[in-house]
C-alpha cells in the first residue's frame, strides 16, 4: 500500500519558513505565503486546500521551483528544489491539460522522454505502459480534440509520469469538469497512486474530494496563507464509491470542513491589491 514510509528515509518535500510575497506597482508587497513548515514522507497523498486566494498554488510552485520564495528553503528528497527540478524529480499536472493539438495522444506522451533522449525502444514501451496506466491503450493515434476533457486530463497525468518522476504536482487538475467526471478521476488517481508508489502534492478547492484522495490535508488559512491544521485521513485502502459512503468518510469531511471555518478570517489588505497581485504573480 502507498503512503508507508522507511524509517530513517529523507523526507520527499521539506518546507521551512517559506514567505513569499509579490511586488505591487506603486509600491509595497501582498504576502501570499507566511511561515509555512511542512514535511511530506515519500508515497504520501497530500492536499492543500483553503480559501481562494490563500496561495495554495503559490506554495505548490514554490515547491516545484516555478516561483522562488521570499525567505526560507524547500528541500525536494534531501536536494535544494532548484536542483530537483534540474534533475526530473517533479512531474506536474495543472487544470488545463495543455496538450499539443497537433499532437496525437501518444506523441504528447512521449515528448517528455524526447527532450530527455530516451531511446527509441524505452521510450515507446513507456509511452505504451502510461496510457494502459491511465486507461487508454486504444486512443494512442487520437488527438486531443477527439479527446473528452476526462481523457485530456488523463493524458496529461499519463504525460507527468512518464519519465517517472519522484513527486507529482497538481493544481486542481479536475476543477473544470463535471461532477461525475471528476468522482471517477479521483478512483483513477488513487489507483495509478497505489500502482506508482509516486508522492502526490494535489491542490483544491473540493473538501470530499481532499477526503476521498488524501493521507493527509492541509489546510490553509486565509491571506497571507499560513498552515493553519493538518489532518490525518484514516480512511482504508483501496478506497472506491463505498468509501464515500461510510461514516468515517463523512466525519472527516466535516472535520476538514470546520477546521477551514475556523481559519477562514478576512484577508489581510485589500481587494484590489489581492487581484493586482494575483494578475502579476499567480497568487492561488
Amino acid at each position: 500500500m502507498s503512503g508507508s514510509v522507511a524509517a530513517g528515509a529523507v523526507p520527499a518535500v521539506r518546507v521551512s519558513g517559506v514567505r513569499k510575497a509579490f511586488p505591487v506597482k506603486g509600491g509595497g508587497e501582498t504576502v501570499a505565503l507566511e511561515e509555512i513548515d511542512l514535511t511530506i514522507e515519500r508515497g504520501e497523498f497530500i492536499s492543500l486546500i483553503g480559501p481562494s486566494g490563500c496561495g495554495k498554488s503559490t506554495l505548490l510552485r514554490v515547491v516545484g521551483d516555478l516561483v522562488a520564495p521570499s525567505a526560507g528553503s524547500v528541500e525536494v528528497n534531501g536536494k535544494p528544489a532548484a536542483r530537483a527540478r534540474l534533475d526530473r524529480d517533479y512531474g506536474m499536472v495543472f487544470q488545463a491539460p495543455v496538450l499539443f493539438d497537433w499532437r496525437s495522444v501518444e506523441a504528447n506522451v512521449r515528448l517528455p522522454l524526447e527532450i530527455q533522449g530516451v531511446g527509441g525502444s524505452e521510450r515507446d514501451a513507456r509511452v505504451r505502459e502510461m496510457l494502459e496506466l491511465v486507461e487508454l491503450g486504444g486512443f494512442a493515434k487520437h488527438y486531443p480534440h477527439q479527446l473528452s476533457g476526462g481523457m485530456q486530463q488523463r493524458v496529461a497525468i499519463a504525460r507527468a509520469l512518464a519519465f517517472q518522476p519522484a513527486l507529482l504536482l497538481m493544481d486542481e487538475p479536475f476543477g473544470a469538469l463535471d461532477e461525475m467526471t471528476r468522482e471517477r478521476l479521483n478512483a483513477e488517481v488513487l489507483r495509478v497512486w497505489a500502482r506508482t508508489g509516486t508522492t502526490v502534492i494535489f491542490v483544491t478547492h473540493s473538501i470530499p474530494e481532499a477526503v476521498f484522495l488524501s493521507t493527509r490535508v492541509v489546510v490553509m488559512s486565509a491571506r497571507p496563507g499560513r498552515i493553519s491544521d493538518v489532518i490525518p485521513i484514516d480512511l482504508p485502502q483501496p478506497r472506491d464509491e463505498e468509501t464515500r459512503e461510510t461514516d468515517r468518510y463523512y466525519e472527516l469531511v466535516t472535520e476538514v470542513r470546520e477546521a477551514l471555518r475556523a481559519h477562514h478570517g478576512p484577508a489581510a489588505g485589500s481587494v484590489a491589491s489581492l487581484e493586482r497581485a494575483r494578475a502579476e504573480g499567480g497568487i492561488g
